[in-house]
């Protein structure tokens, strides 16, 4: 009788040691609506995805390696939920980590991430750099790099969250090799009580100079209205891309309305590259996971400008100094 007890003992010790030291969850989100693009009087109606929240099935975990000390990783592939398709280039398109952590240090972080200069704008979008209200539909590509939303290669430091609402971050990624692929970046911001506010800079080699990227980003939330905004803007050699984006997010029992505003410049080989983006959305809560949304976006194009809210069949604007514009309906659950 005393074997017996002395081993449940061991195993019930063993067992809740595991328990507390491990911790995986498994997560997603499924995002789909209806959606209709007219360019410039060609119109086209669609399934669609990713309106609300980006479609995406993860696992993530960490474990207690004792002294404050916790050891992560997160995988996270996106989901084309309206066919049921991976993303075409890679599985764990989305982030890919492992981290070590600690509640005084920090967090170290290594794998494929989201780039610093990029949450510093993405933070402060209203529509979250998703769906047909996304701000980012109206950037230019400069230099063809592979950073300007996540990087591979990437080690990452984020400053612990006992600073008084300081954040920020600190990253660099090997190219390997490949050119566009270089990224050095920080982030830096404050965050305390209804206001927040960052900065952002990085820097990715190309062939024959690097683009350089410049990120300010600040929001305030007045109870009634939260009101958001960002500039940006990337250099390429003699070319420039700038950005202005504001937006407000009015909340109301179960329901928020978004609306926000977007101008894009650009000089050098990009000059008269211009367009104005106005959306305005709704969301309506049915619970905590479960949400309906709507959204028009419309973007006026302006000189050389031809930037859309969405493809129909690969086309793109026939001239300059045209409309382009849509609507979606759609519903997103999370778990």
């Amino acid at each position: 009788m005393k074997k017996s007890l002395i081993a449940l003992a061991v195993l019930s010790a063993a067992a809740g040691a595991a328990s507390a030291q491990s911790n995986v969850t498994l997560f997603g989100v499924v995002d789909v609506g209806v959606r209709q693009v007219d360019n410039a009087g060609t119109k086209s109606t669609q399934m669609s995805t990713d309106g609300l929240q980006s479609s995406r099935l993860g696992f993530r975990g960490t474990e207690d390696l004792g002294g404050g000390l916790r050891a992560g990783f997160w995988l996270e592939s996106a989901i084309n939920a309206d066919t049921g398709t991976p993303n075409a280039t890679r599985f764990w398109h989305r982030r890919s980590t492992v981290s070590l952590s600690s509640a005084s240090l920090g967090e170290i972080r290594l794998g494929r991430d989201l780039t610093p200069t990029w949450t510093a704008m993405a933070d402060f979008d209203v529509f979250g750099t998703n769906g047909i209200g996304d701000t980012s539909l109206t950037y230019a590509a400069l230099g063809g790099v592979d950073t300007r939303v996540r990087s591979d290669n990437m080690v990452s430091y984020f400053l612990p969250a006992t600073l008084g609402g300081v954040y920020g971050q600190v990253s660099v990624a090997a190219g390997e090799g490949t050119a566009g692929k270089k990224y050095t970046a920080g982030r830096i911001g404050y965050a305390a009580g209804p206001i927040n506010v960052n900065v952002g800079y990085g820097e990715t080699e190309v062939t024959t100079d690097n683009v350089k990227l410049g990120v300010f980003g600040a929001s305030y939330d007045f109870g009634v209205v939260k009101v958001s905004g960002s500039v940006q803007q990337s250099e390429y050699q003699d070319s420039k891309d700038r950005h202005y984006n504001i937006g407000a997010s009015v909340p109301f029992g179960a329901s928020l309305v978004r609306a926000s505003y977007s101008k894009a410049e650009g000089t050098g080989t990009l000059d008269g590259r211009d367009a104005d983006q106005f959306a305005l959305g709704y969301v309506y809560n049915l619970s905590k996971r479960t949400a309906l949304y709507t959204t028009y976006s419309m973007i006026e194009n302006k000189g050389t400008g031809n930037y859309t809210v969405g493809t129909i069949n690969g086309f793109t604007m026939p001239k300059n100094e045209e409309t382009s514009q849509g609507f979606e309906l759609g519903l997103r659950h999370s778990f």
